[in-house]
């Protein structure tokens, strides 16, 4: 047996006795603004005829790291992972070939309980759009991966990938309560190596792994009370930087212990349901998310996120998933908050259009258009930006959405500018 590998086991078995039920009734209540880790992600360079090998890795690895996490009370929700783009590892597939390939993959995440991204389609300026389509057969097929598709880079927008992402959102939205395009997003100058799905992709020889944090109830804990901005801005950046240097620390005894290496954690303050990142900028704001204030709320996260001076990676910046958020939820429904709004949002903070609840009689072109603005944003102000549109089959403005995603709050659809 190899010495790293005795030393993986020791390590794991001393672990594992830290975290025996004896221990847990030793351990203080647990603080309740302290974040839960969203994801730990890995990313590999899947080589189809090796995968079931790598898949096993890698998930030895994500137990490890989560068992790591938990001994030192971090609760840990998901673990996953990312792979290169998809195309460059279907080649000499036919397109029913390839379906049935990743048929095996879902399976495959299914039984080992991980989360899968298999990268974005349209990587490069001129890949082939027939990408696309495969992208959305893919995703219509399976249950547990994720993908996304590249429509800005460094050498601006990329129109027929904004066409080509739209496409893929009309055909998803034909699956069981249009719920597939919560798996799918159309990306902009997003970096490899971001642990949040379904952006997440790596372009290198993979055999890395990076930390997604769910921390909307420490931004909450921050704002409440603040006396004014500057205070909050402080508070934020002590509190939740407490929280990602003590992450980092176990990151890399994580990279030191398994060989797998470290690329940083994405800060971005993720919500989930009650748990909201729209109450936590009202706590500042005191006023509905959507009213005027917004703006320098989302401002101030942004830059408190930038000075915690860890190694970040991804997005690390503000997060506004409407149905992810039951605040935000709430106000789509109440019209406080619409797509124009949260591009506006995005100038100066996060990640863009995330699960915005759409009309099903929406056309390519709409979806176009909505694209369209996302990406000449992200190349404006050289940001990473994305968007995750849920149009809603046989739904119309007034309509609630009835999605069943664990993940997912419903909202009223609002009607479309027209």
């Amino acid at each position: 047996m190899r010495l790293d590998t005795i030393r993986f086991s020791a390590v794991l078995g001393a672990v594992l006795t830290c975290t025996s039920p004896a221990n847990a009734q030793r351990k203080a209540p647990s603080d309740p603004a302290k974040p839960k880790i969203r994801a730990i992600t890995a990313f590999i360079n899947l080589d189809r005829a090796q995968y079931q090998q790598q898949v096993a890795e890698a998930m030895k690895m994500l137990k490890y790291a989560r068992t790591v996490f938990e001994s030192r009370d971090f609760e840990v929700e998901t673990i996953r992972i990312s792979t290169q783009p998809f195309s460059e590892y279907t080649k000499g597939l036919t397109p029913e070939q390839a379906v049935a390939f990743f048929k095996d993959y879902d399976a495959l995440a299914a039984k080992e309980k991980f989360a899968a991204s298999i990268g974005p389609a349209l990587l490069n300026a001129g890949d082939p759009l027939a990408q696309a389509d495969l992208l959305a057969d893919i995703l219509k097929n399976t249950l547990n991966i994720n993908a996304s598709l590249v429509v800005a880079g460094e050498d601006g927008v990329r129109w027929p990938a904004v066409g080509a992402a739209a496409r893929v959102m009309k055909k998803l939205e034909d699956t069981e309560h249009s719920q597939a395009n919560f798996k799918f997003s159309a990306i902009a100058m997003v970096p490899p190596l971001t642990p949040f799905f379904p952006s997440s992709y790596h372009t290198g020889f993979g055999h890395q792994f990076a930390i997604a944090l769910e921390s909307a109830n420490t931004v909450a804990a921050a704002f409440q009370g603040a006396p004014d901005l500057a205070t909050a801005k402080q508070r934020l950046t002590d509190r939740l930087g407490n929280e990602a240097f003590a992450v980092q620390t176990q990151a890399a005894r994580i990279d030191q212990d398994t060989g797998w290496t470290y690329m940083g954690i994405d800060l971005s303050p993720a919500p989930l349901k009650n748990v909201s990142i729209g109450a936590a900028l009202e706590n500042l704001t005191t006023q509905p998310v959507g009213s005027s204030g917004t703006l320098t709320a989302a401002a101030t996260v942004t830059a408190a996120i930038r000075d915690i001076q860890v190694k970040q990676t991804g997005y690390s910046g503000l997060m506004l998933p409407i149905l992810e958020d039951s605040r935000l939820a709430e106000r789509w429904s109440e019209g406080r908050i619409s797509i124009d709004a949260l591009l506006s949002y995005s100038a100066v903070c996060g990640t863009g259009l995330d699960t915005v609840p759409l009309p099903g009689d929406i056309s390519e072109q709409q979806l176009e258009l909505i694209i369209g603005d996302m990406a000449s944003l992200a190349v404006k102000w050289h940001k990473p930006l994305s968007a995750r549109l849920l149009p809603v089959a046989g739904k119309n403005p007034g309509d609630s959405t009835a999605f069943d995603d664990p993940y997912l709050v419903n909202a009223t659809l609002q009607p479309l500018k027209p």
